[in-house]
């Protein structure tokens, strides 16, 4: 039997946990709460469980709606892909079940099933479908794994459920046969490819410049605003930097995908071309009569709201590509075109990381410790350096030894009656550059015990 209280979101619930049975009341104050807990456990001393029947059990469903319109506290993208993952796929499978009935196993039998349910691709072309249809990737498992987690973790806290049952499942998901490597351009063909911007679409080319020299991702761009840019005085002035602050996503201006802002250091060249751009977007404010630009989008749509990414990826990045005679890349590619260059030219990971805004430096270890330079093997033939004194040490023996000496050293390693026979490497040595008298003494000296 257990009653308890608890504070969250500004209110007081109480919870009940009976012989498995779960219920959960928000009371609102503390006192009030206080007051029910006492209540409660009265009439539990008293075998009084009515309060316990009032309602049926919640059904996964009927919590995961709530959750969804109340206890959502994550970015839109998430959240859409959430939404997804329900709808496509766990409620239809855990939907109806008690909540709080639900088990580990039966879990561990919904990806079972799911990791073998086959998929058709959307296509509204006829030819385009693929006659075979395919099971779910390893990575929408995961990420199914990690919604059905959440909302589980969520029940916990909430105190309709005693223990999450999606808990350290994921070492049952199948794993990507191939791990993710970020595909980046060569410094050659990142110049062909914003000269080709430049050719076809050259309003866009200070937004992909920026892209090249800043690796901002493509919502941290678009949400740039002339406020966010530290030019410093001059071109010299090292202090010259963009501010990342926010991120457009979904249609919403939201946090960094790491949750934290973060400076980035500008070039010379981005510089200069911000700048120009800067000058013509306060000359035009000026002829309009408008205030200061500093809160306006760096680049903005005509209607002076954010870029759609779906136009800027059809009719800007795609042509560009194919005026360079370059294979096909996306925007994010950028991102990791500027992370490589970086670390050609020298910078440390320590630095990579914090210019691309990761959570640990493991995420960019992960990604670009392969494109550090493999001139450290100078470290390892310094051992060789530093061995080998030690080695013409060892090896300055007297160039003659006595028989006598010989002898001696065999003897000593070899043993005798009652004593173990080691393969001892002197012995062998010395075995070996012994006299075949020596051979003929040693041998008659061991059959001497068996002659008494």
């Amino acid at each position: 039997m257990s009653v308890k209280i608890r504070k969250k979101g500004g209110k007081w619930y109480v919870f009940v946990h009976y012989q498995g049975r779960r219920k959960a009341k928000c009371v609102g104050t503390r006192a009030a709460a206080e007051q029910v807990k006492r209540t409660l456990e009265a009439k539990l001393a008293l075998g009084d469980l009515s309060f316990l029947n009032t309602e049926k059990p919640a059904t996964f469903a009927d919590y995961a709606t709530g959750w969804e319109k109340q206890y959502v506290d994550i970015k839109p993208s998430t959240a859409s892909r959430y939404k997804g993952l329900l709808s496509l796929h766990i409620l239809p499978f855990f939907g109806s079940k008690p909540i709080n009935d639900i088990t580990r196993d039966d879990v561990k039998r919904f990806f079972s099933e799911l990791a073998l349910k086959q998929v058709q691709p959307k296509s509204k072309k006829p030819e385009k479908i693929d006659p075979e249809r395919k099971t779910l990737a390893a990575n929408s498992l995961q990420n199914a794994l990690i919604c059905l987690r959440v909302i589980f973790q969520s029940a916990v806290e909430d105190g309709v459920i005693m223990q999450n049952p999606a808990s350290k499942v994921g070492r049952f998901l199948p794993k990507e046969t191939e791990k993710f490597e970020a595909v980046f351009l060569s410094r050659d063909e990142l110049e062909r490819f914003l000269a080709s911007v430049r050719a076809l679409s050259p309003k866009y080319g200070p937004l992909f410049l920026t892209f090249a020299r800043t690796g901002l991702r493509l919502g941290e761009a678009l949400a740039l605003r002339w406020g966010d840019i530290q030019f410093g005085q001059d071109a010299a002035d090292p202090n010259r930097y963009l501010w990342v602050r926010r991120n457009y996503t979904a249609g919403r201006f939201v946090t960094p995908k790491s949750g934290k802002s973060r400076r980035v250091d500008m070039s010379q060249q981005l510089r200069a071309a911000l700048l120009e751009l800067r000058d013509e977007r306060l000359l035009e404010g000026m002829l309009k009569g408008e205030s200061p630009i500093s809160e306006d989008l760096v680049f903005p749509s005509p209607t002076g709201e954010p870029l759609d990414p779906a136009n800027l990826h059809k009719r800007v990045l795609l042509p560009a590509i194919q005026h360079a005679g370059l294979r096909r890349f996306r925007i994010h590619d950028l991102r990791h075109t500027f992370a490589s260059l970086l670390i050609q030219d020298g910078a440390s990971l320590a630095y990579v990381k914090e210019q691309l805004g990761h959570s640990t430096i493991a995420v960019t270890v992960d990604l670009y410790g392969h494109l550090v330079p493999s001139a450290n093997i100078a470290f390892v033939d310094r051992l060789d350096a530093q061995t080998s004194p030690q080695q013409n040490t060892t090896q300055a023996q007297p160039k003659e030894r006595s028989e006598e000496m010989e002898y001696s050293e065999v003897s000593e390693n070899y043993g005798g009656p009652g004593q173990s026979r080691t393969a001892d490497q002197r012995f062998r040595n010395c075995w070996a550059r012994a006299s075949p008298q020596l051979d003929q003494l040693l041998t008659s000296w061991i059959a001497l015990p068996q002659l008494g």
